[in-house]
């Protein structure tokens, strides 16, 4: 690095990260900002696209998500569309793909029946289909493999074409720092293989220890740390009423593409992990991959060893509260099977005959060898637990301290929120440090 103090230094080239990056050089009259990231490159966790569903999710065929928290996605998720539509990054980063949402059986076919209605003004597109229409749109959802109709009754809710649908968000990360970079110049830095060991405030100004000896300080930190937030968090004394809880999402790929856009199942409201849908990936030529899994896993990082297994021990925070919390969890007999069936999707051998029972909830006609465990695709997200109201947090995690550090965990809606936490991110450094903000030019790029 160039110089060693800067106005806002983030941790973590995520989605997240990059997004706030951007928009501290697009909108912000700050002038030294510093990226810092402990792999060799941007968006190697959580944002690549191997490790989540490369899903614009704007609460449409979402089922788990309320009246209210839809209407207030479907602003935000434009929000990515619009930033790669200025740059051009559509059918290159960013794709159009029909999207359903499938009911299977009555009680579920009543409750898309019905969010049809209510839903429809919000996304004027959204059309409902009968089986017999998507016998044309999807058709292997319809039939088994003797070429029969399902005997359940089953409609869907989604769009045929014209909405964005499916984004590379891992390289929507990367042009992102490279365009901040382009707007403002040398005093905005990314620095790789750069990990921070230790945070620490002295008077106004925070000191960042990193693994290759920079001495890096900042008048503004933000942790966009994924999972590691939190640890940062505890470090520093702050959050300590949160606990964590890592789910390890896997997938399977089919071995030829067998849908024609994205699917998506009713969501369980007692579940509180996402329900199977199946995707064309736009990494590997289309193929339909199904899932995620959810495998409660006791380490903050996936496909990284086990070295931070001792930082979810840290953050874990474990007490009888947090018994509770899980004990509470496994009394339920939905959640208790859910959670078992889980596991054995990990197990060689089993996996794929326990996982095709499932994802032909989706396709009837699946067969256990028309599958394949998507090895290195997946990541860990942060569901965090409230020690002292003795719940899970499923909504956005964020520790504001108003002392001049925030600490950002995984949202919900995922990367789909990054530009929506970083304005926010934004407005709250501006204020701290006496900086301007144009929201003009802001609301001109992402809502006007």
């Amino acid at each position: 690095m160039k110089q060693n103090h800067f106005d806002v230094v983030i941790i973590g080239a995520g989605i997240s990260g990059t997004a706030l990056f951007y928009e501290l050089a697009a909108f912000c009259d700050i002038k030294r900002v510093a990226l810092l990231e402990k792999y060799e490159s941007v968006a190697t966790l959580n944002s690549n696209g191997r490790c989540n569903s490369q899903t614009i999710h704007c609460g449409d065929i979402e089922t788990n998500y309320t009246f209210e928290k839809a209407q207030k996605v479907a602003k935000i998720a434009n929000m990515p569309i619009k930033y790669a539509l200025k740059y051009g990054y559509n059918e290159k980063f960013m794709f159009s793909h029909q999207k359903i949402a499938l009911a299977i059986g009555d009680d579920e076919v009543d409750k898309v029946t019905s969010r049809y209605e209510k839903f429809k003004e919000t996304y004027p597109y959204l059309e409902i289909y009968s089986k017999d229409e998507l016998k044309q749109i999807e058709p292997n959802v319809v039939f088994d493999e003797n070429g029969k109709e399902r005997p359940e009754n089953i409609v869907a809710i989604g769009s045929q074409s014209g909405q964005y649908t499916t984004m590379d968000f891992g390289a929507i990360a990367d042009s992102l720092v490279k365009n901040a970079v382009n707007i403002a110049g040398d005093g905005y830095e990314l620095s790789l293989n750069c990990q921070v060991l230790d945070i620490k405030k002295v008077g106004d100004t925070f000191y960042i220890k990193t693994n290759d000896g920079q001495s890096i300080s900042a008048d503004y930190v933000v942790v966009d740390a994924g999972a590691h937030s939190l640890y940062f968090a505890h470090k520093m004394g702050y959050g300590l009423h949160f606990s964590t809880l890592p789910v390890a999402g896997s997938f399977y790929f089919a071995k030829k593409p067998l849908l024609n856009g994205k699917v998506y199942m009713v969501q369980n409201d007692k579940l509180p992990f996402a329900a199977l849908h199946g995707d064309p990936d736009i990494l590997a030529n289309g193929n339909t991959r199904f899932g995620p899994t959810a495998l409660v896993m006791p380490k903050l990082e996936r496909y990284h060893g086990n070295s931070s297994i001792l930082d979810f021990l840290s953050c874990l925070k474990f007490d009888k509260n947090v018994f509770e919390v899980f004990k509470n969890l496994l009394k339920d007999d939905d959640i208790r099977s859910y959670i078992g069936r889980n596991f054995l999707f990990e197990i060689p051998f089993v996996n794929k005959k326990e996982f095709v029972k499932d994802a032909r909830k989706i396709v009837p006609s699946l067969k256990e060898d028309d599958l394949f465990y998507a090895k290195n695709f997946g990541g860990v997200r942060p569901q965090v637990i409230d020690r002292i109201n003795k719940k899970l947090e499923l909504g956005e995690g964020r520790i504001q301290t108003n002392d001049g550090i925030v600490f950002n965990m995984t949202p919900s809606p995922g990367a789909t929120s990054c530009f929506e936490t970083a304005r926010i991110d934004v407005e709250k450094i501006c204020e701290f440090l006496g900086k301007n903000f144009n929201k003009d030019k802001f609301n001109s790029e992402f809502f006007d």
